[in-house]
């Protein structure tokens, strides 16, 4: 186990496992399940993805847990409903827009 940040963050990373959890001891969230946007100029596509909040929106992510595309005649979207289900668990934040489009 590892723990290193400031006062206000930590990252911990759990033994045995590659994976990393940040925890803000004031109370905001630090990951949060968004869009980031892909494709060519007027034919966008977007990735669902977990993210720092403090990122930018195309900045660096956490994982890739599915896609959204909205310029086909059926707007398309595939969500690993297992990994959105456990970063919710462990505090991870939908986005309004993530909200809406997977109707949770």
């Amino acid at each position: 186990m590892a723990v290193r940040g400031t006062i206000n963050t930590f990252i911990y990373s759990a033994p045995n496992t590659s994976e990393l959890f940040i925890i803000n001891i004031k109370g905001k969230t630090m990951t949060t399940i968004r869009l980031t946007r892909m494709g060519r100029k007027k034919q966008p596509f977007y990735r669902i993805v977990v993210t720092d909040s403090r990122k930018r929106r195309d900045g660096g992510w956490i994982e890739h847990i599915g896609h959204y595309n909205p310029m086909t005649e059926e707007k398309t979207m595939v969500v690993d409903n297992e990994r959105l289900d456990y970063w919710l668990s462990v505090g991870a934040k939908m986005s309004d827009r993530v909200k809406k489009i997977t109707g949770r």
